[in-house]
């Protein structure tokens, strides 16, 4: 017999950071301290953070830099949230898609960007790699007057994009990538899968939100943890994602505000106590 019932917790898989690529809306002296100090102060305590930014990993890394050092004592689970854009347009923007990483792997960071560097955009009559040096040579292409590499970067941002049918061959090329990453969509009019409605952009989206490259993570973790307790937090994320639909279909509004002005961030999840 169980002792005790679910146990709640609160998690937020879409989370940007100071010195995010696009949108940075940190500003003042030491950001990084204000934004440990936010999410410490969080009621209830935030237990998994999905530290995202486009297209690179430099961020995520750095949180689990300050993790070692004490910060975020009640974060149980920290992963990497690729966010990316696809080169189908909905009503205000593209489509944006979400590559949430599990941290299990001890190399998960390379081979995270073993996966993002066969991805490829194609511009000024040349190849790109979703990789940050071709993302600020691709910046500079697109606007030879930048200097600073920075922007660059940026600027490469803003302009490279994903095809999903090359995502999905990249995927069905990987076994990592299926053993350890869900695949999320908005779901949205304005940046999501709900802004594509008529004609071939109709069939687009049936392509996406169909493909069963979203649940395989999910799938093949939760086939052999059964009922009772759950492993690893991974586990306990990826397991209530699939039971909610969200490995498929996760609405993420993107985060316009600073970390510190909001009143909620992130969802409740039940875990199997």
């Amino acid at each position: 017999m169980l002792s005790r019932g679910s146990e709640w917790n609160r998690w937020d898989p879409h989370i940007h950071s100071p010195d995010t690529v696009l949108n940075d809306q940190f500003r003042g002296t030491d950001p990084w301290s204000r934004y440990l100090d936010a999410l410490e102060a969080k009621t209830p305590r935030i237990r998994a953070i999905g530290v995202t930014d486009y297209y690179l990993t430099d961020n995520y890394e750095r949180v689990l830099q300050f993790k070692e050092t004490g910060r975020l004592p009640d974060v149980e689970l920290i992963f990497p949230n690729i966010e990316m854009r696809l080169d189908a347009a909905a009503r205000s923007g593209f489509i944006n898609i979400h590559l949430l990483v599990s941290p299990e792997d001890r190399d998960h960071v390379r081979e995270l960007g073993r996966i993002l560097s066969r991805l490829t955009f194609s511009a000024f009559q040349d190849n790109f790699a979703c990789t940050k040096d071709d993302l600020i040579r691709l910046g500079t292409r697109a606007n030879p007057n930048i200097q600073d590499e920075r922007a660059a970067l940026r600027k490469g941002a803003t302009q490279f994009k994903v095809n999903f049918n090359e995502l999905r061959e990249v995927f069905g090329q990987n076994a990592w990538a299926k053993r350890n990453v869900l695949v999320a969509v908005a779901g949205g009019s304005g940046d999501g899968t709900s802004g594509l409605r008529d004609g071939a952009d109709a069939t687009v989206r049936q392509a996406i939100e169909a493909s069963p490259m979203s649940f395989l993570a999910a799938i093949e973790r939760n086939a052999s943890s059964g009922s009772g307790s759950v492993a690893s937090p991974w586990r306990s994320f990826t397991r209530v994602t699939e039971a909610s639909n969200l490995a498929c279909m996760v609405l993420m509004p993107i985060r316009k505000t600073p970390l510190a002005s909001r009143r909620r961030t992130g969802f409740l999840g039940s875990r199997v106590a």
